[in-house]
């Protein structure tokens, strides 16, 4: 397979310069000979994303035979068109916004921002190409992993063959993930589209940017594209961003977009047309109708799990093309001898899930493990400025199972570092058991969330209730003591007029 059918079938690997033949060479290489079958594996693995490459290289750690079967690239989603790029196109955003708010530091500038953004698509995908050779074919090959290129197919209940090759196995995974689902818009395939698997493939800034979908990706991009200098519409159907979140969460960040210059824009759309090089979208607003002229359209509406192809009938596996693959609490397939981890088959569609998921099939497929997914504590964040983190119960879910909750609201505000950084934006919200002061959810809003919130995952996870928090000795200044906050107030609701009055009692012992 030539270089120039590579880049043609996959779009990441657009443009084709030394940063993306770097990341062919790695995940992909042109030149890659598939190794000769082994009678029979322990364990054989479709698909080498986040869930599939921890799947294979813990299974070989503990001596397991193992295949490694992958049709595109290695590394997945996360490495190639997900997590690892626009992660880094959100910090060269939020660089983008510190050079414009600058002078709220006392830097001043004689002359307007200049913006690179040939520049940072490259730093991005440098940046990508350093990290794959961790994902790459050889890395796993040395791991004592046979590693397969090429499209799998079940042949049977126990095995599958790739390239006109039958693989024999004793359990096997189905990590095929997921992909940018389809959205059923007349003339939007004529018109053109971008989705994550092509958007990170652009090296001239779109002028005019019209973002279908209001949750994570479309707000991440949305407000990245706008820092950068595009003028932004973000089209959403229902009235809030992030519909799924917390509604003081989704507002903050409604007003962070708003200042960043996106425009939201709550209506339906009809249809796309294209005149030239530019894209019309016919809107019906609950106002007016009309219609918006954009340079681009990026679409970010939910995931598709990958299961075509994979002929799961001939291994007796059960699947939805929505949801996907069928799995148990131990994620098995309705085929005991195959499993299945990812976005193929969990409703949390996170690199992270992902990869406790492969634990999970290991201990389970290989030694008898009885592990189960409705045991997972989950936490997740939405990577805009500010960021929105969030693990265990909604207020909402809790009332819908009938269980009570106190909730502590610290304002970062009230976070010196906080207001030292100017990142004042955001709150913490803690929910607890009333009784006991059990964390049963929590919501983070601020510009490193993501990085806070593992101490209330971990206080979940071990059962630690909110006021052994307070005795955890944090470092200051940092906006990490917004936690600590939360646990100090809820100390003081502790300390009711009763235990007031029996405090006082002692002391008036201990002054005689």
């Amino acid at each position: 397979m030539d270089s120039s059918t590579i880049v043609k079938d996959i779009p990441a690997l657009a443009p084709w310069d030394t940063h993306n033949q770097l990341l062919a060479a790695n995940v992909h290489p042109l030149d890659w000979a598939n190794p000769t079958p082994k009678p029979r594996y322990d364990l054989v693995v479709i698909g080498a994303g986040t869930a599939g490459l921890v799947s294979a290289a813990g299974a070989a750690g503990l001596g397991a035979n193992v295949a490694l079967i992958e049709k595109d690239l290695m590394g997945g989603d996360c490495l190639n068109v997900g997590c690892v790029p626009s992660k880094a196109l959100i910090r060269a955003a939020r660089a983008c916004a510190g050079a414009r708010d600058g002078s709220e530091f006392g830097i001043a500038r004689d002359t307007p921002v200049h913006l690179d953004f040939p520049a940072i698509m490259e730093r991005m995908r440098k940046l990508r190409s350093n990290i794959s050779g961790h994902d790459s074919a050889a890395r796993f090959r040395s791991l004592g992993i046979d590693v397969f290129l090429g499209s799998a197919s079940f042949s049977g209940p126990d095995s599958v063959v790739v390239d006109g090759r039958q693989l024999n196995f004793r359990k096997a995974v189905i990590a095929t993930g997921a992909r940018a689902d389809e959205l059923p818009l007349p003339g939007i395939r004529e018109a053109g589209y971008l989705t994550n698997e092509n958007v990170f493939s652009l090296t001239t800034l779109p002028q005019r940017l019209a973002v279908i979908g209001a949750g994570p990706m479309g707000c991440e991009l949305a407000q990245a594209f706008a820092r950068f200098g595009s003028m932004v519409t973000l089209l959403k159907q229902e009235k809030e961003l992030l519909p799924r979140e917390d509604r003081d969460a989704a507002a903050e960040v409604e007003r962070a977009l708003l200042r960043d210059g996106v425009q939201l824009n709550c209506c339906k759309i009809k249809g796309i047309s294209r005149e030239g090089t530019e894209k019309i979208i016919a809107l019906e607003c609950p106002d007016q109708s009309g219609s918006l002229r954009v340079d681009e359209i990026l679409i970010g509406v939910g995931r598709a799990p990958n299961v075509d192809g994979l002929n799961l009938e001939a291994a007796g596996i059960q699947y939805d093309r929505r949801s996907g693959v069928k799995v148990d609490d131990q994620l098995r397939t309705t085929n005991r001898r195959i499993f299945a981890a990812g976005d193929i088959c969990f409703p949390y569609k996170f690199t992270h899930t992902a990869d406790v998921m492969a634990r999970i099939v290991i201990q389970n497929a290989l030694f008898w493990g009885r592990k189960k997914t409705s045991s997972l504590i989950i936490p997740w964040c939405t990577y805009t400025d500010p960021e929105v983190a969030h693990v265990g119960l909604y207020p909402e879910e809790a009332a819908k199972r009938g269980i009570a909750i106190n909730t502590i609201n610290i304002p970062m505000v009230e976070v010196d570092r906080a207001l030292l950084d100017s990142q004042s934006r955001g709150f913490l919200k803690v929910h607890l058991a009333p009784k006991t002061g059990r964390i049963l959810g929590a919501t983070l809003v601020a510009s490193h969330a993501g990085d806070m919130i593992s101490e209330l995952t971990l206080a979940m996870t071990a059962g630690i209730s909110l006021d052994r928090i307070a005795t955890v000795i944090h470092p200051y200044p940092t906006q990490a003591a917004i936690i600590k906050q939360a646990a100090d107030a809820y100390n003081r609701q502790r300390l009711t007029p009763r235990v007031k009055k029996l405090l006082g009692a002692i002391l008036k012992i201990g002054r005689r």
